[in-house]
């Protein structure tokens, strides 16, 4: 998001914070599709509610609930690749005020490929079983709603040689392999309170507990590491005056605990700390929506800070919207668990203390975000149109350069220089008639650091992407219809890091080629009650025939396997059913 990578934003499940830490690389992969109800997307500087770590945006994804969801609903998914999928969910009321509901998912995926003939696998070996029990409260006649969340994941992956056995040559020179093995649980709930005489009061509680342990190794090097986590949410709702001065306000704790093993050195530490903030907002109703926040943190490690969050929404004229924000962020970087693809090569791994850092013997990462953007519906031939702008611009105070120019090391320090990254995007959405709707979006990227060897874009991020959505439903007949879906997407050229230092056999251009990829589903909609559905994935048959440096010699000193800017095994092909039972 904005041009930065996953660990500058707040992936967060019912407003909890979920995806960071040891679950900062693998984590989306963990909610399964067809638990989520419903996806909120927070373009820059979020709300002071959910916590003091995002710089580039918020993204938060609410569950499916036991009193809405289907009955029944089971969902069924094979694709060419050999993998397999199963989504059941099931719901029940257990009482007048108490409904549960069951969610199972598991995939699995055991066919080896190699279709670029490296001798490595295309896509990993996998398994997941992800199993959840969600408890409803209501009781609406007193103001008061709970969730009560038990989840349970085991996940397992295997990647390397195509000949590679777990079983003889784990840890061996015998073949180079890697296994990734994730075992977690969670327990989280979320209560809340509205009075029914003043439904302008409210206060709410959100807590969550998990264990995250993955053990992995990566040819001869290990790498395990243990996150325990608590994290508790109080919040108050009211008004000043009248309905248009809204207030929110409350009090939040987190605890982190990390045990980390990287190859034979272990790195343990225990994060927590104390915050309360207060968000006011403004609504007139018409054409102004102004919200403020601030939030004071005591962090055992980063100290005593303040972050300050502004949002403005103002409406000129009739389905326009102009929207600015500025925000400030802080967060730790888990260098290893956010960069694991470090891992999976030859590299030497230096971490450039500084001399105040107690984070890996680094300093805490810290930026401002600013961000424009500008919406305008209308009217085009009769049918309804709009085109948004936006642009964003992340100003780093300083950063935990994750450094690759070196080809034979990867270095973490902290940023002495200018780091930046600007985004803009312009989108275009278009209902030419009923039941056809278009989407056409474009979005450029200048990110730059300064690394020790200069002022650098960031690699293997492309500074042009453009988007192209087609999607068309029939009219219901018989409570039958016909759902198409296309996709296109291109993707820029880019920077490789620098391979300068290797022989020239292991030496790769400055920059990848452009990509091109086009997706497409039809799905069948026989009745409320059953679908199918067929597509493909990348039906072009693009692929990077070389995407390993030194893949005929995994542990000799070029082995590198981060170059890789597009896809790997070509075309995929699926189908799949869906029914459910309301």
């Amino acid at each position: 998001m904005l041009g930065l990578t996953s660990p500058y934003i707040l992936i967060a499940m019912e407003n909890i914070p979920t995806v960071r830490g040891a679950a900062q690389a693998y984590g989306l992969t963990f909610t399964p599709g067809t638990w989520v109800e419903s996806i909120q997307i927070t373009k820059g500087a979020g709300s002071v509610v959910n916590g003091y770590e995002s710089i580039a945006g918020q993204i938060n994804a609410e569950l499916q609930k036991p009193t809405k969801d289907d009955k029944l609903f089971v969902n069924l998914y094979g694709a060419s690749s050999q993998r397999f999928e199963l989504n059941t969910h099931y719901n029940t009321k257990v009482s007048d005020r108490w409904s549960t509901g069951v969610y199972l998912h598991g995939n699995t995926h055991q066919e080896k490929h190699d279709v670029n003939h490296d001798n490595f696998l295309d896509m990993p070996l996998y398994n997941q079983v992800n199993v959840m029990n969600r408890w409803q409260y209501t009781d609406t006649e007193n103001g008061f709603v709970g969730f009560l969340n038990v989840r349970y994941l085991n996940d397992e992956k295997q990647t390397g040689e195509l000949d590679f056995d777990p079983d003889t040559d784990k840890l061996t020179n015998n073949a180079w392999g890697s296994e990734i093995e994730t075992e977690r649980y969670d327990f989280s709930g979320k209560f809340g309170y509205v009075n029914p005489e003043l439904p302008w009061r409210s206060a709410g509680l959100q807590f969550a507990i998990s264990n995250h342990q993955q053990n992995s190794y990566f040819g001869l090097r290990t790498y395990n590491i243990e996150h325990s986590s608590i994290y508790s949410n109080f919040t108050y709702n009211s008004i000043i005056s009248d309905s248009r001065r809204k207030i929110k306000t409350g009090v939040s704790f987190t605890y982190d605990k990390y045990d980390e093993l990287v190859e034979t050195t272990s790195f343990n530490r225990i994060d927590n700390s104390i915050g309360a903030f207060f968000e006011y907002n403004f609504d007139d109703l018409e054409d102004i929506n102004v919200t403020a926040g601030l939030r004071v943190d005591n962090h055992n490690r980063l100290g005593v800070f303040i972050t300050p969050r502004i949002h403005a929404k103002y409406t000129p004229w009739e389905k326009s919207a102009f929207r600015a924000s500025i925000g400030r962020g802080k967060r730790s970087a888990n260098i290893f668990a956010e960069n694991q693809n470090l891992f999976a090569t030859s590299r030497n791994i230096i971490i450039n203390s500084s001399a105040e850092g107690n984070i890996y013997g680094l300093d805490p990462e810290i930026a401002w975000n600013y961000g424009v953007s500008y919406l305008q519906g209308f009217n085009l031939f009769g049918k309804k149109a709009d085109i948004t702008f936006d642009f964003y611009r992340t100003d780093f105070q300083n950063q935990v350069v994750v450094d690759w120019e070196n080809s034979q090391e990867i270095s973490f320090y902290n940023l002495e220089n200018e780091s930046f990254a600007n985004s803009f995007q312009t989108e275009f959405n278009y209902n030419p008639f009923t039941g056809f709707n278009t989407r056409l979006a474009y979005k450029y990227y200048d990110i730059k650091t300064k690394y020790q060897t200069g002022k650098k874009i960031k690699p293997l991020t492309a500074q042009h992407r453009f988007f192209a959505n087609a999607s068309y439903e029939t009219p219901v007949k018989n409570n039958s219809k016909w759902k198409f879906d296309v996709t296109y997407n291109w993707l820029g050229k880019q920077r490789f890091p620098s391979t300068q230092n290797n022989p020239i056999e292991f030496q790769l251009p400055n920059f990848s080629p452009n990509v091109n990829t086009v997706n497409a589903q039809v799905t069948k909609v026989f009745s409320p009650k059953f679908e199918i559905y067929i597509g493909g994935e990348n039906i072009t048959n693009v692929r990077q025939n070389s995407p390993i440096l030194g893949a005929d010699n995994p542990f000799g000193p070029n082995f590198d396997s981060t170059f890789v800017y597009g896809p790997i095994f070509g075309s995929l092909y699926y189908a799949g059913l869906r029914f459910s039972i309301k």
